[in-house]
């Protein structure tokens, strides 16, 4: 049924809903959440005003941070990470919940970081607060055009980057007491560097073993990648077969739909006297092996399906073979190869008075 333009009552809805056709020819049909009938009314003339002033004179209407946030999850809904978007965003509402976007300036992050600082949170986490932020205020501005302009966010310096992974001998040893789907699935993470979720949602019809080839649909960054399967990952997936006629890695014949970092994972690292060890650091081992073994971090940031070189350099230091001659040169207490300057100057001394 067709309503002139102006507020109207639905018989399903107890709210006053609101009919109107803006300076720009868009139709808005939408409730006013209220059942106020003056409040309805200033609703729809807020809006027409703001529709005016944007088309008539370039002014912006001012949007929230409410409005922001529901539009940048459904823009990473389909995302490996969404959670912890979703998080990361309910974190930060205290904050920002009762703000315009236009009002969120330097003072407003100062205070994020204050108020996260104080909470105890080390700088990588609030880094993750005042990055996503930053995505969200820049996502605004340069695709929803929202907005002219953003204040100028920087991440906190002192981030300690983590650094922790196995020896062959501490993995062998975790691998032993992990029940035996779980002792797969870590066999599998070692031996190709596969992120939880990478491994927990493949599929046979993904796998070549002839080709010794996997194609993965799932990954962090949303890119299909191609993942070369090495001998040892093989033999994990053949031990597989005929498990389960979809999914690669299953549970007493199910898939594993739960975080796998589960009881079982946690009970495995304390039998295998491990602390601090996240199922994510066999990525870190895996890569850390590979560069130890002598693979370049091209060659590494192929493997792993990074997106760009300085992701992988953290991983340099693990090779340092290419430094060896350059090491010996000064070696022995000879010193043949160092030439004998004079500390202060190659002139002669000068002579006091």
């Amino acid at each position: 049924m067709a309503h002139n333009e102006g507020i109207y009552r639905r018989p399903d809805s107890r709210y006053w809903w609101i009919a109107a056709t803006l300076p720009n020819g868009r139709e808005i049909r939408q409730s006013s959440r209220s059942e106020n009938r003056e409040d309805a009314e200033a609703l729809l003339a807020k809006i027409r005003l703001e529709a005016y002033r944007e088309f008539h004179f370039g002014i912006k209407r001012q949007r929230s941070w409410q409005e922001a946030v529901v539009r940048y999850l459904e823009v990473k809904a389909r995302l490996r990470s969404y959670r912890d978007v979703q998080r990361i965003c309910r974190n930060l509402h205290p904050y920002l919940g009762n703000l315009m976007l236009d009002q969120i300036n330097g003072d407003v992050v100062w205070s994020i970081i204050q108020g996260e600082t104080r909470k105890g949170n080390m700088p990588a986490t609030v880094n993750r607060y005042l990055a996503t932020l930053r995505s969200l205020l820049r996502m605004a501005r340069d695709e929803w055009q929202w907005l002219d302009s953003v204040p100028k966010i920087r991440l906190l310096s002192g981030e300690v980057e983590r650094d922790r992974w196995l020896t062959k001998e501490d993995a062998d040893r975790l691998i032993a007491v992990c029940p035996p789907h779980l002792a797969a699935i870590v066999r599998f993470a070692l031996s190709t560097g596969c992120r939880a979720r990478e491994i927990l949602g493949l599929e046979w019809n993904r796998v070549d073993l002839k080709r010794s080839t996997a194609w993965l649909n799932q990954t962090k960054n949303g890119t299909p990648r191609g993942v070369p399967l090495n001998h040892d990952s093989v033999t994990v997936l053949e031990e597989q077969v005929g498990k389960h006629p979809q999914y690669c890695f299953t549970f007493r014949g199910k898939p594993i739909t739960a975080n796998v970092s589960s009881t079982a994972w946690f009970a495995a690292l304390e039998r295998a006297g491990l602390d601090d060890f996240r199922f994510h650091d066999l990525r870190h081992t895996w890569a850390s092996w590979h560069r130890q073994a002598g693979t370049s971090c091209d060659e590494l940031k192929e493997l792993g399906g990074w997106k760009t070189r300085s992701m992988v350099d953290r991983y340099a230091k693990f090779a340092t073979e290419h430094l060896a001659i350059a090491a010996a040169r000064i070696e022995g207490s000879s010193g043949e190869n160092v030439i004998p300057i004079s500390r202060f100057s190659h002139g002669h001394p000068m002579k006091r008075a």
